[in-house]
């Protein structure tokens, strides 16, 4: 019998770990997805949302972009990603995103949804969401 392994749930904005919580909602971007023939050559609507469990630093954020997790930043490095070239799954896209999010060594943990919006005509969206910690977790 195949064992089932132990999930956590994401830990986000949590005073006691100093943590914080960086989110985006529903960034919806015009995709080149899928492995049918029919979704190739052109972009189809999916919708994205990432949630960040980004450290803390020691002192009180001095209002200072630097000094926080840019989330200006990581819209513009998912539709980067999202950009460069067809992919077949939404799982490999998930996954290019997480990746991107942990290059940031205060990013702690990452969970990232994608929906693709018009693919089941009797579905509001299909789609996978995954959870990622940093390496060294």
């Amino acid at each position: 019998m195949k064992s089932t392994p132990n999930v956590q749930p994401l830990r986000i904005a949590d005073a006691s770990r100093a943590v914080r919580h960086v989110f985006v909602r529903d960034l919806r971007l015009g995709a080149h997805i899928g492995v049918h023939r029919h979704e190739e050559g052109h972009p189809q609507p999916i919708l994205i949302n990432i949630d960040l469990t980004v450290l803390e630093g020691a002192e009180p954020v001095a209002d200072r972009l630097s000094e926080v997790v840019d989330y200006e930043q990581v819209v513009n490095g998912i539709r980067a990603i999202v950009n460069a070239g067809h992919v077949k799954l939404v799982e490999t896209l998930a996954e290019r995103i997480a990746a991107y999010a942990l290059e940031d060594t205060r990013v702690r943990a990452v969970r990232v949804r994608i929906e693709k919006l018009e693919i089941m005509p009797d579905a509001a969206s299909v789609g996978v969401e995954i959870e990622r910690l940093a390496p060294d977790l």
